[in-house]
């Protein structure tokens, strides 16, 4: 649960609360979110994984095809 917390904590702080949404449409909206969770689970770097990205890390260990 803590991780699900944080992680929603992260998406507010980093995307949400900064953001002007009155004049956004859902579908747009959706992009937005899709975009910041594909950065997030793909492109960030993390320092708990080396100051690599995930992606980067999974490729270090062998594990994507």
């Amino acid at each position: 649960n803590a991780a699900c917390e944080g992680f929603f904590g992260r998406l507010k702080t980093e995307m949400f609360y900064p953001g002007d949404w009155r004049s956004t449409s859902i579908a747009e909206f959706v992009e937005v979110l899709n975009a910041y969770v594909r950065w997030y689970n793909e492109k960030r770097i993390k320092g708990s994984l080396g100051y690599l990205s995930p992606i980067e890390y999974r490729e270090s260990l062998g594990l994507t095809t």
